[in-house]
């Protein structure tokens, strides 16, 4: 099985969905089909602030990379965040992860991106090789800290 990359779009949605609805439950995320529909349209329809791309055969994808964009002065321009990452169970450990960011890797590179930056969850040690193989490391003295508005009314 290929780890071919697609980028997706509106016509992704129906197949895109499930994906993230099996990650977010993988990951704990509580989060409505109406609320992941909202915040996926806006990136299948082409916004600039990210994008979302398809892994395996675009009929019947067995995951997605979502990934999306600022802009970092200290970095030296356009960066990412890996927002999320969703390999099916079914065909995990069979080097697609691995295959998929290296395929997208040099893509984001060439359309500009100079740093590519994701969070591991304590305990999962698979990702963390998986992301230490693709070159990511640590920044020594750095914790990721998020503030979150309030919903809107």
């Amino acid at each position: 099985m290929s780890a071919a990359l697609s980028l997706a779009g509106p016509q992704d949605l129906d197949r895109l969905l499930p994906l993230v609805a099996a990650y977010h439950e993988f990951e704990g995320i509580a989060q409505t089909d109406e609320d992941r529909r909202s915040a996926l349209m806006p990136l299948l329809e082409g916004s600039p602030h990210g994008a979302v791309w398809l892994i395996g055969p675009r009929r019947a994808p067995v995951g997605y990379i979502a990934v999306s964009f600022g802009w970092s002065i200290e970095l030296g321009g356009m960066d990412g965040f890996l927002d999320e990452f969703f390999i099916r169970k079914s065909v995990r450990g069979r080097g697609m992860g691995s295959e998929a960011l290296a395929a997208l890797q040099p893509e984001l590179a060439r359309a500009g991106l100079v740093a590519l930056s994701l969070e591991v969850a304590p305990g999962n040690d698979r990702a963390a090789r998986l992301y230490e193989r693709r070159g990511f490391r640590l920044r020594d003295g750095y914790h990721l800290m998020t503030w979150r508005a309030a919903a809107p009314r």
